[in-house]
This record gives C-alpha cells, sequence and structure tokens, in this order.
C-alpha cells in the first residue's frame, strides 16, 4: 500500500470497511439467526427460506429503481459524497439496530435486513464511481484489485471473531446465549463498517461533475431520459454492460451455489466453512496478481483469462466426486473471482465520461444485481430437468460463453494498455 496516494488508500480501505457486512451478515451469522427466529415463531423452514429471498429481491428491486435515478442527481458536482455518506449511514445504522430487535420480532429484522442491503448496496454505487476521483486511468486496473484483495482480508477477521463469540456461546464457554453472540456480531460488524470508513469520508473528493445548476432533480430525469434515447453514442459501454451481465452471472452463481452443491457431496457445514475462509485468503494475492498482469496484458486480456478459468471450473465440476474435488474447485474460484470483478470495475471506469460516472456506475451496478437472477434459476431447472446437481453447474459455461463473445465486440478504451511498473504516484490527483 506504499505506493499508493493518501485518497487511493482511503478508497481501498472501504473495500477492507464494508467486506464484513457481506461474509458476516448476508452470508452467514444474519440467515441462521433469521431462520432461528423464525422458526422459533412457527413458520415453517421452507417458509422462512422464501421470505429471506423475497426480502433480498425486494432490497434489489428497490436499488434497481433508485439507482441510475440517484446516480444521475450524484453527477452533480458536491452531490456524490453527500449521497454515498446517506447511504452508507443507513446501512451502518440499522445493522447496528439489528441487535435491538426482539425475538419474536423476525418480521421487523427481516425489514431492517432489507434497509441495510440498501445501505450497502446504495453506497456501493458511489463508492464505485469515486474510482475515477481517486486515480487515473493508467492505475484504475491497480486500485480497483488492491479494492478487492484487502477486502477479502478485511472480511475474514471480524468474521473470524464473530464466529468464534457465537462458537462460545454454543460450547457455554462464555455468559451469552448463541441468539445474544449473534447480536454482538452485528454491533461488531457495524462498528468495522464505521470506523473504517473514516479514511475515506476525510480524504476522497469528487472530481468530476456537472456544476450545479437550478432543477437539478427535474434536469437529472431529462439527462436519464437523453441517455436511453442516445443509447447508440454509448456502444462501447452498453456492449460491455451486457457482456458482463451475462459473465459476472456465471460468477456469482457459482459463488452461491457452492455450498449447496459442496452439501450433495456430503461435506460436511464445518468443513464447508473452513473452505470459504480458506479461499478468501486464496483470493487476496490473486487479485492483487489480476492487476500486475492487467498493468503489463491490459485488462480485457485479464478478463478473457478470468472467463477460461471459470469456464475450466464449470467443466471440472461436472465430474467433482470427492471433498478434494471441491477443495481444488474452491480454490480455483478463489484465483479469479476478485481479479475478475475488481478489472471489471476499473474497465467499466475507462469507457464511462467521468462527468456522468454517477450515472453510468448506476446501470453497471444494476446490471450486477440483475445478474444474479438468471444462473441460479438455469442451475435449478438443468438440475431438476437431470437429478443431477452436476449437471446444473455444467450449465452455466454457457453464461460465460455468451459473455466472452460479447465481449470481443467491446472496443479497447484508450487507456487498457501496458503500462510501466515504475509509474509512481506522482501521477495521481492529489
Amino acid at each position: 500500500m506504499s505506493k499508493f496516494s493518501k485518497s487511493e488508500k482511503s478508497w481501498v480501505l472501504y473495500d477492507w470497511a464494508n467486506s464484513a457486512y457481506t461474509l458476516t451478515l448476508t452470508s452467514t451469522i444474519l440467515p441462521l439467526y433469521f431462520k432461528s427466529l423464525a422458526g422459533e415463531a412457527g413458520v415453517s423452514a421452507a417458509n422462512s427460506t422464501a421470505y429471506w429471498g423475497y426480502a433480498n429481491s425486494i432490497a434489489t428491486l428497490i436499488l434497481a429503481v433508485l439507482a441510475p435515478i440517484l446516480g444521475t442527481i450524484a453527477d452533480y458536482k458536491g452531490f456524490k459524497k453527500k449521497f454515498f455518506t446517506l447511504f452508507f449511514v443507513i446501512g451502518v445504522v440499522f445493522t447496528m439496530l439489528l441487535s435491538v430487535i426482539p425475538p419474536y420480532a423476525w418480521v421487523l429484522l427481516l425489514a431492517f435486513y432489507v434497509l441495510t442491503a440498501v445501505g450497502f448496496s446504495g453506497a456501493n454505487i458511489f463508492y464505485d464511481s469515486f474510482l475515477i476521483d481517486v486515480t487515473t486511468e493508467e492505475r484504475m486496473d491497480k486500485v480497483s484489485t488492491a479494492g478487492f484483495a484487502w477486502g477479502y482480508i478485511g472480511s475474514t477477521i471480524p468474521f473470524i471473531i464473530c464466529m468464534i463469540i457465537v462458537i462460545l456461546s454454543q460450547q457455554k464457554m462464555i455468559p451469552l446465549s448463541v441468539p445474544s453472540a449473534s447480536k454482538v456480531s452485528f454491533i461488531l460488524t457495524a462498528i468495522w463498517w464505521g470506523v473504517f470508513t473514516i479514511p475515506l469520508l476525510k480524504n476522497v473528493t469528487q472530481n468530476y461533475g456537472i456544476p450545479v445548476e437550478a432543477n437539478p432533480i427535474s434536469k437529472s430525469f431529462k439527462r436519464l431520459g437523453k441517455t436511453f434515447q442516445n443509447i447508440k453514442h454509448h456502444k462501447a459501454l452498453f456492449l460491455f454492460l451486457l457482456a458482463y451481465f451475462f459473465y459476472i452471472d456465471g460468477v456469482d452463481t457459482i459463488i452461491k451455489m457452492a455450498t449447496s452443491y459442496g452439501s450433495d457431496l456430503g461435506i460436511s457445514s464445518n468443513s464447508l466453512l473452513i473452505i470459504l475462509l480458506v479461499t478468501q485468503f486464496v483470493a487476496f494475492p490473486f487479485a492483487l496478481l489480476y492487476g500486475k498482469l492487467a498493468e503489463k496484458v491490459g485488462a480485457k486480456k485479464m478478463l478473457y483469462v478470468g472467463i477460461i478459468i471459470y469456464t475450466f471450473i464449470c467443466i471440472y465440476a461436472f465430474f467433482m466426486k470427492t471433498t478434494l474435488d471441491f477443495w481444488i474447485l474452491a480454490m480455483l474460484v478463489g484465483t479469479s473471482q476478485g481479479g475478475i470483478q475488481a478489472l471489471s470495475r476499473s474497465y467499466f471506469g475507462k469507457l464511462v465520461p467521468k462527468e456522468n460516472s454517477n450515472e453510468f456506475f448506476g446501470f453497471y451496478n444494476i446490471f450486477g444485481k440483475f445478474a444474479a437472477i438468471m444462473g441460479p434459476f438455469l442451475v435449478g431447472i438443468v438440475t431438476m430437468k437431470t437429478g443431477k446437481s452436476n449437471y446444473g453447474v455444467f450449465s452455466i459455461i454457457v453464461l460465460f460463453i455468451i459473455g466472452g463473445i460479447i465481449l470481443t465486440l467491446v472496443p479497447e478504451p484508450k487507456n487498457d494498455k501496458p503500462v510501466s511498473l515504475n509509474e509512481g504516484i506522482e501521477q495521481v490527483k492529489p
């Protein structure tokens, strides 16, 4: 991190800060806590799973409606930080408030979770967009991959602490019930997220934007309408978003379906948890490696590498039978999941017009959100038709092939070219 400017470091630290939310709340402790509360209230396991899915869908829908609108308004100078701060505060505050909800109020818990998800995803729109403000186009790949890399480590530290607290409470080695230990985890996650966001709030500013004018909201809607009308003038952007929609759907599906597939192979929950943690640590150096290699050969070529690796993962999963096979699969995922996501973000950042970056990153986040629908549906349909989950996982290969083909049609951004590794931070705006 010594070769990064203060604004770059502060931006990277936000990935370190908010990744704790993803691993601790979205993926592990909160879903289990919710199902426990719902079960005690007489809700069946199947229904509680359905309600959890509905909550995630509602949060996605809210963001899908708000993202391009708020992004367009935030393109006015001075608005980006305000919107980022608003959503960040919503996310942190309601994450903290999860700890005070009574045991019987599972509906309220679900409602607060939706607000935390809206805050988390809403802040990410403006966080991603800040990439163009904190660094130059030549350094975007390096900075973006650093964010993902440090995010993997930043997610594991509070997660391990929270899991230790929960396990100790289960073993009655500390004077906390399991529900109380879960509530402590929510508080620790909120604190981690809040504290490590302070550098971004202090050191990152909006350098690009549209001068503020009268009636900014109504004029923002007009600009948004013109964007849709003039899609042909943004051909490279929308071709990339289409390619991204397919291949990132494959990436997200493999991440989300991995534990279910592992369970089908008979791998225990504890083993799956260990594999998940190890994958996070493997992903850290490989995300940085993707950034280094992108400096030498260009980000687009490294996106192809990621797509090829994920295509091989689908093929390998088809023949997978043992726990060792699953370990190998998970490590392969770890080599590329951070790199392909980080370089997608920086590649898109090179394509967007800087003064309209929030508007376009709003679309970028929408495509990423809705991409999470098609892949799991494809896996489910193929698995049900064949009766074999390995056929379902193999079917995802179609998404990577389509995404890769469309990516070949995307014009190269002028700055997606190899650069000298010793180009220093003097290039970066203060």
